[in-house]
């Protein structure tokens, strides 16, 4: 097809999706439908799925009941006291549902701006899989995978794919957030293109691996709406807990109405407690505020794990993150910044420092991967050599290979090569020259201090080893040293010899390591972990880590990974960030920590509550326990109206914790409950006494009660 021709077809693609935005935590966008959804929930069947709440509900709805009965005729209470007991309670189920529908309208959000991505484009779909051949114009709906496409410069991919053939810049941040474009190509790590993202410049050859329905979006979307549903074990197990906290509560409220009655017959004085008060009671004792905010905490984790650019595949793994106790990274990309550097010269005997670097620059010239560049640097560093014009000295760049394991330059007769130090030795002897002996100790004195030795040959001449060092990344021992104090295991990954993995393993500050390890290796040292009984996370992107990814725990797969490495995890991180896995589980971490911690706000916010409504039920016929009144309250009826009030606005004045959870601190189990119980336990106590005592001076100031 002509040139003009493609150059219209591309005009004719509509732009990629804008980035995601970053929603505020109550975002005007939000908060409306959260409202609306509030009310919403009040059908039956949704409040019948929190046990806790649901009691509240039916309380709410006896006490309406109880009201309309004291417009009829006179009742055991005051109508205006009970219509103000139903009111609160009628917003402590509100507020409750929009905690919960405010978490959810985030996720709703993040899946909407997903699905805003599957925008309908036509591709060029490619007859011949060969650039430069005709193609024709294709709805995106209608590739299949094994077809094969064209991408040009200002065209949005319309599907998943990998690319066969050429090399572009693609804007990924409808897809990731973020800016900078990214580079892919045929071949290596990062051949694999997401329906959604555009190409900046150039142009790819893409060979479709899915079919429509199938794609990285379409999973995305169904991971972020299908999660947030589902209660994880100790979501489950918690609210087992407050179930059966409740029905004790319930109990003990139900008993009480009796003994009222008999204690008023007995004592000839008072009148029997009302059963506006005694669920007024109830509803105080039973752990609403956690029984409230549970779900919402469940799924604040997700839209956390989303902002962090991971799609989780359900909730049961952002909760395993946060059990996690065993690590395992690979070494390069996610401990060392997976580029090795020329860090220097070690000469052979008999040859000077400048004369190594001399010949090992000579061999590097043609090198254009990132180790040769550093040498050829290097040497012009440490000793002002000048680069040389291959051109001129008639030299045959002799590229690297597998089998050869070493590379160089032909200079006429004369050999200069670079490579493993086996491969060296090989190559001296076939010229018929013995190896250097004390050749094997300066290899090893290089691979001890965690780097990779290259032995230098001029011809037969062995010339001495070039040290290439992998960079240990910036401030990540100080975090595997906050792993440590967490009391979770690092376990580095490396397919480095033992003398080097020891090496990185030291300087990075890991607490083991698996070197030369192989897929089996992988997966055998992850089900020895499991065996004795530790939870294991680890990162993958490549086929072969896919049964290792399966058998995982916690499961990282990279975005630019390959299909079978996505599906075996049960993440996906959209940066392709190996390091992220640290985050994924201070995240996992921090929601664990959220629950716990409101969950000792809320049973410790009862102590108040005690002290506040059983003296004001009970004075009138056992005058004595005015003596438990200790925050002074102006009246009975205050007391019980200043309690329910804290109970329902404490919901709310806890929903921004909720959300943005409770902050990560990379401290011990020990320390921790200390924490804890210091924060969360005391500070529970304290507050209610103060908010029902300032609550109980509003309603005497304003003479509501």
């Amino acid at each position: 097809m002509a040139p003009e021709s493609t150059m219209s077809q591309a005009k004719s693609l509509p732009p990629a999706a804008a980035p995601r935005k970053a929603l505020t935590l109550f975002d005007a966008s939000l908060v409306g439908p959260a409202i609306g959804d509030a009310f919403r929930k009040l059908d039956p069947r949704t409040q019948a799925r929190s046990p806790v709440m649901f009691v509240v509900y039916v309380g709410s709805i006896m006490t309406t009941l109880m009201l309309v009965l004291s417009l009829a005729g006179p009742g055991a209470a005051d109508s205006g006291f009970i219509l103000a007991i139903s009111v609160w309670l009628w917003f402590t189920v509100l507020f409750a549902n929009f905690a919960e529908a405010l978490a959810e309208g985030r996720s709703k959000a993040q899946a909407a701006s997903l699905r805003g991505l599957k925008t309908a484009v036509m591709a060029k779909k490619l007859a011949t899989p060969k650039h430069g051949t005709p193609w024709l114009p294709a709805p995106g709906t209608d590739l299949r995978k094994g077809n094969v496409i064209l991408v040009e410069a200002g065209d949005v991919i319309p599907i998943d794919g990998e690319v066969i053939e050429g090399v572009a810049s693609v804007d990924e941040s409808a897809i990731t957030g973020e800016s900078a474009p990214v580079i892919r190509e045929s071949g290596g790590d990062f051949s694999a293109v997401t329906g959604g993202t555009r190409v900046l410049s150039d142009w790819l050859v893409v060979r479709v691996s899915v079919n429509p329905g199938e794609t990285f979006l379409d999973r995305m979307i169904s991971m972020v709406e299908g999660a947030k549903r589902q209660k994880t074990p100790n979501e489950i197990a918690l609210t087992i807990l407050l179930v059966a906290l409740t029905i004790v509560f319930l109990v003990v409220t139900v008993t009480l109405l009796p003994f009222s009655l008999f204690g008023v017959a007995a004592a000839g004085a008072g009148s029997p407690v009302s059963v506006t008060v005694l669920i007024a009671l109830l509803v105080c004792l039973i752990p609403t505020t956690i029984g409230a905010l549970l779900s919402s905490i469940g799924v604040a984790g997700m839209s956390r794990m989303m902002g962090a650019n991971v799609i989780a595949t359900s909730g049961r793994a952002v909760e395993a993150a946060g059990d996690v106790d065993v690590l395992l990274l690979d070494k390069t990309g996610t401990i060392t910044l997976g580029n090795r550097q020329a860090a220097g010269f070690f000469p052979a005997p008999g040859v000077t420092e400048q004369q190594l670097a001399d010949v090992a620059q000579l061999a590097s010239l043609a090198d254009e991967t990132p180790e040769g560049r550093s040498i050829v640097v290097l040497a012009k560093q440490r000793f002002n050599i000048r680069e040389r014009e291959m051109g001129a000295l008639h030299a045959v760049f002799i590229p690297f290979s597998a089998n050869t394991r070493m590379s160089g330059v032909d200079i006429g007769e004369r050999q200069v090569r670079k490579g493993a130090a086996d491969s060296a030795r090989k190559h001296v002897e076939a010229l018929g020259m013995p190896y250097p002996a004390g050749m094997g100790r300066l290899v090893d004195d290089v691979s001890r201090r965690g780097s990779t030795p290259l032995v230098v040959a001029d011809g037969a001449r062995v010339m001495g080893v070039v040290e290439l060092k992998d960079i240990v990344k910036g401030g990540i021992k100080e975090r595997f040293a906050e792993l440590r104090r967490m009391g979770i295991k690092t376990v580095m990954i490396t397919g480095d010899n033992k003398l080097t993995a020891a090496a990185i393993a030291a300087e990075a500050g890991v607490d083991d390591f698996l070197a030369e390890a192989t897929p089996e290796d992988k997966l055998k040292l992850i089900r020895d972990y499991q065996g004795e009984g530790r939870l294991v996370a680890m990162t993958g992107d490549g086929t072969n880590d896919a049964p290792a990814l399966a058998q995982a725990d916690v499961a990282v797969a990279m975005n630019s990974g390959t299909q079978a490495a996505k599906e075996a995890g049960n993440m996906v991180d959209l940066d392709s960030n190996p390091t992220k896995l640290l985050e994924i589980v201070e995240i996992g971490k921090q929601m664990l920590m959220t629950r716990g911690s409101l969950t000792t706000f809320s049973i410790a916010n009862d102590i108040a509550k005690y002290f506040a409504i059983i003296p004001a039920a009970f004075v009138g016929t056992y005058p004595q326990l005015k003596a438990l009144d200790i925050m002074g309250l102006s009246s009975p009826d205050s007391a019980i109206m200043s309690a329910v009030i804290f109970n329902a606005l404490i919901i709310i004045v806890l929903i921004p914790l909720a959300l943005k959870g409770v902050r990560y601190r990379a401290i011990g189990a020990a320390a921790l409950l200390r924490r804890n119980i210091l924060i969360y336990g005391v500070g529970g106590i304290v507050l209610p006494f103060a908010g029902i005592k300032l609550i109980d001076m509003v309603l005497s100031a304003l003479h509501l009660v």
